[in-house]
């Protein structure tokens, strides 16, 4: 049976809540989102944390604050950002969080006369340079703990130097894959081939519907083919968060997959 999670919902207004919605729909883990303000390392407490893992029954994963960019430009930004997902690591290792879930940013673009470029296309050695500092830090901060630096798709690995730096995350093997099908949705498709493509590193998985490119829709109020994707998890044994960004549309995501036998 899959794992199902749900993600940090702006309407809920405390951690207790959340747990307790994802406790009621049979969920079994909250992705606790470090973009808002109560998830920040320095803001969330551990033993409060844990008192409420204990009561609902529940786990967590963390979605990394969707700003992190650790190859930024300016060296001290970089340095906070490695560690700030330092700081998230040592956290998971005391609640046995299993999965921090990342974005991989394009960063700044220029519009020249005939095309659009990135500065880090265009600084791709220094920017790799950086990118393998990282990883090397958070990896020695993983340690042998077993936890995950998932890697999310988000706007697509079309460009050179977005696929070089998802590779080079993933010579290390604390870094990992997260497969959006709404977001590859959104782009025709063209994620999944990259993803499949290094497939034995895919662990986690954000799932909502999709029209077009109107995204994080409830289950079964988009076009996409959910079971052809729920096969998909299931063999890769992905855990799978319901990406909703409401508690209706999670709740009909919830009763969606009760009614289909998936939980």
């Amino acid at each position: 049976m899959l794992c199902f999670g749900m993600p940090t919902l702006i309407e809920l207004k405390s951690t207790e809540e959340t747990a307790a919605l994802c406790r009621k729909l049979g969920l079994r883990f909250v992705e606790l989102n470090m973009s808002f303000p109560q998830y920040q390392p320095e803001s969330m407490d551990p033993e409060a944390l844990s008192e409420l893992k204990k009561k609902y029954g529940i786990f967590y994963t963390v979605h990394i604050d969707e700003s992190l960019d650790p190859c930024s430009v300016n060296p001290r930004i970089a340095e906070v950002y490695t560690d700030t997902m330092c700081k998230t690591v040592a956290l998971a290792k005391r609640l046995d969080i299993p999965t921090l879930n990342m974005h991989l940013l394009r960063g700044i673009f220029v519009t020249l006369p005939d095309r659009k470029t990135y500065v880090y296309a265009e600084n791709e050695n220094l920017y790799l340079e950086k990118l393998c500092a990282f990883r090397d830090r958070v990896t020695e901060q993983v340690g042998d703990s077993g936890i995950k630096i998932s890697v999310e798709n988000t706007d697509g690995y079309e460009l050179p130097f977005l696929r070089h730096a998802l590779d080079t995350l993933l010579e290390s093997p604390a870094f990992a894959l997260t497969f959006d099908i709404g977001h590859d949705h959104a782009i025709g498709g063209a994620d999944e081939p990259v993803i499949m493509a290094r497939g034995g590193r895919l662990i986690h998985m954000h799932m909502h519907d999709a029209l077009g490119a109107r995204v994080h829709r409830a289950l079964g109020d988009g076009e996409l083919d959910l079971r052809r994707y729920l096969a998909l998890a299931e063999e890769h044994n992905c855990r799978v968060v319901l990406e909703t960004k409401t508690v209706a549309a999670l709740e009909k995501s919830a009763s969606l997959l009760r009614n289909m036998g998936m939980m």
